[in-house]
């Protein structure tokens, strides 16, 4: 007997090879039951978000992914208009940038299709650092990994720590430059002030940013917004998507 369903890195397990779908799929599904579900997911999201914009299909993932539509309503973006860190972030997808999380289990939640992207976490680097100065791990691996020059040019994702975020803003400011950032570190303590500073450093030096307001956020969020610019880039891949809002992505 095999079970339906996928790992959350996007592979099969338990699923025969008849049952599976070539086709990219969201959140794992690989199934024509579980194909459904997910697309009737999305069809009920896309009755509570509008969908005008491409910045309204990741104001529609984080609906999809906290079961709130008001959540909709906590996205911000940092750039020159809503749409600019989407479509940064689906052109780094199609130049197989680096995609940089900061826990494992946002980077467990990196869909494996749709992409070429590498992806690795920041935790478990930095060690001797977190210990010398008494910093956090999370923080401590971030500062690590930009030492090695890692997150130039990367997808930064930071679902969890928000002495990751904070990291992160110093690492902009002395001039560090990802080329998206994805930031919803959530909890009751700096996870909101955290935010609040990567969205200002981001904005002051140029680069371009998906996070949110409130205490609310998590790993879970940070991944479906990373994978909702997997499914942009893999749209403007096979020409699905609207050709004004891929005009400049193909």
């Amino acid at each position: 007997m095999t079970t339906e369903g996928a790992s959350s890195d996007g592979t099969t397990e338990g699923v025969s090879s008849e049952d599976t779908f070539d086709e990219y799929a969201d959140l794992g599904a690989t199934t024509e039951n579980a194909m459904e579900i997910a697309e009737t997911s999305m069809d009920r999201v896309r009755k509570l978000v509008p969908q005008e914009t491409i910045a309204d299909r990741i104001r529609g993932k984080s609906v999809h992914a906290t079961g709130d539509p008001e959540f909709q309503h906590l996205v911000r973006f940092t750039g020159p208009t809503d749409d600019a860190p989407v479509r940064a972030g689906a052109r780094a997808v199609l130049e197989s940038r680096p995609i940089v999380t900061d826990i494992t289990m946002v980077k467990a939640g990196i869909t494996g299709r749709g992409h070429d992207c590498p992806v690795r976490k920041a935790i478990g680097n930095g060690a001797e650092l977190a210990e010398r100065t008494g910093m956090t791990r999370t923080a401590a691996s971030v500062l690590e990994l930009d030492r090695e020059g890692v997150y130039d040019d990367a997808i930064a994702v930071i679902g969890n720590a928000p002495t990751a975020a904070l990291a992160l803003a110093d690492c902009i400011e002395d001039g560090t430059r990802p080329a998206v950032v994805v930031a919803t570190p959530v909890g009751f303590v700096k996870a909101a002030e955290s935010r609040e500073r990567l969205r200002a450093v981001a904005a002051e030096h140029g680069v371009p940013a998906i996070s949110n307001v409130g205490r609310r956020g998590g790993s879970g969020l940070a991944a479906g917004l990373t994978n909702e610019l997997v499914h942009v880039a893999s749209d403007v891949r096979d020409g699905s998507i609207d050709a004004e809002w891929a005009a400049d992505l193909r």
